[in-house]
């Protein structure tokens, strides 16, 4: 086994707490989803916000989805200028046999223009 980590984004349409849960749910899910992984599977996650959105801690999504015994952390990205605004992102630390080239990193909605290289 090997640790890897996995990113990924999600854009919201406004700072709304309904909207950041349904968001972040959705994108905990596909990472989970397209890595094939259980939360035993998962070393911990470092979830981030761009400065606009204050409404609610995205680990409280991961914490309805089974993440009890996961380290979860929140934290404020920098607001660069002229960034992607409302976005949640995630890197999760995860134990796997997959090799680095493997790990299937998820861009949802406005996120995915973050990285056009890999968003699927």
């Amino acid at each position: 086994m090997a640790v890897r980590a996995v990113r990924g984004a999600t854009q919201v349409e406004a700072d709304d707490r309904e909207q950041i849960l349904e968001a972040t749910t959705e994108l905990v899910s596909e990472v989970m989803t397209r890595n094939e992984l259980t939360t035993d599977d998962v070393i911990s996650v470092i979830f981030t916000v761009t400065p606009d959105l204050t409404a609610e801690f995205p680990a409280l999504a991961a914490r309805g989805l089974g993440f009890h015994e996961v380290p979860l952390l929140c934290a404020t990205e920098i607001g660069v200028p002229g960034a992607l605004p409302r976005v949640v992102r995630l890197m999760a630390h995860i134990a796997t046999d997959r090799p680095r080239s493997a790990v299937q990193h998820v861009y949802l909605r406005g996120a995915t223009a973050l990285r056009l290289d890999i968003a699927q």
